[in-house]
C-alpha cells in the first residue's frame, strides 16, 4: 500500500470516528499519522532529502545572502549558473527545481550567497506549491533579487499578482 492510499485510509477513519471526549485522543493520533505521510511523500516528490544542507535547509555562507526569487522558468537557474559556478538544472518546463540550490560567488574581496528557489506561484503565502518554505528562505537572506521575464509579461498575470 502506497503513502498516498495510507493517508486516504487514515482521513477515511477520521471522517467515520465521531468526535467526543472520548476520541479526541484517537483523533490526535491519526492526525499526526497523516502528517507524518505527508512529510515523508514531500521527501519522495522532491528525490529524497540527505544530510549537508539539502533541500531548504542550507547552511549560510559568506559574508552576506542572495535570494533569487520569481515565477516558474523566468531564468533564476540560468542566472545562478552564470553568476556562480553551481550548475542548477535548467529544463524547458516548469518546476525544474525543486529545492534551493546554493552557490556562492566572488565579489570585490567579498563571498556571496546566492540561493536559487523554486518558482512561487500565486497562493504561495498560503503553502501552495510549498511557497511557505520558499518564502522562510527567502526571509532569512540579506537580498531578495525578485526575477521575472519580460517577454512573458503578455502571457500571464505577474504584475497582477505580485
Amino acid at each position: 500500500m502506497g503513502v498516498l492510499e495510507k493517508i486516504k485510509e487514515i482521513e477515511d477513519e477520521m471522517a467515520r470516528t465521531q468526535k467526543n471526549k472520548a476520541t479526541n485522543y484517537h483523533l490526535g493520533t491519526l492526525k499526526a499519522k497523516i502528517a507524518k505521510l505527508r512529510s515523508e511523500l514531500l521527501i519522495e516528490q522532491s528525490g529524497g532529502g540527505s544530510a549537508g544542507g539539502e533541500g531548504f535547509d542550507v547552511a549560510r555562507l559568506g559574508d552576506a545572502r542572495v535570494a533569487l526569487i520569481g515565477f516558474p522558468s523566468v531564468g533564476k537557474s540560468t542566472l545562478l549558473s552564470t553568476l556562480t559556478e553551481t550548475q542548477s538544472e535548467v529544463a524547458a518546463y516548469e518546476f525544474t527545481t525543486l529545492t534551493c540550490v546554493p552557490g556562492t560567488m566572488h565579489y570585490k574581496g567579498s563571498r556571496v550567497q546566492v540561493l536559487d528557489l523554486p518558482g512561487i506561484i500565486e497562493g504561495a503565502a498560503r503553502g501552495k506549491g510549498r511557497g511557505k518554505e520558499v518564502i522562510a528562505v527567502a526571509r532569512s537572506a540579506d537580498t531578495i533579487l525578485i526575477v521575472l521575464d519580460a517577454g512573458k509579461e503578455g502571457l500571464n498575470r505577474h504584475r497582477e499578482i505580485l
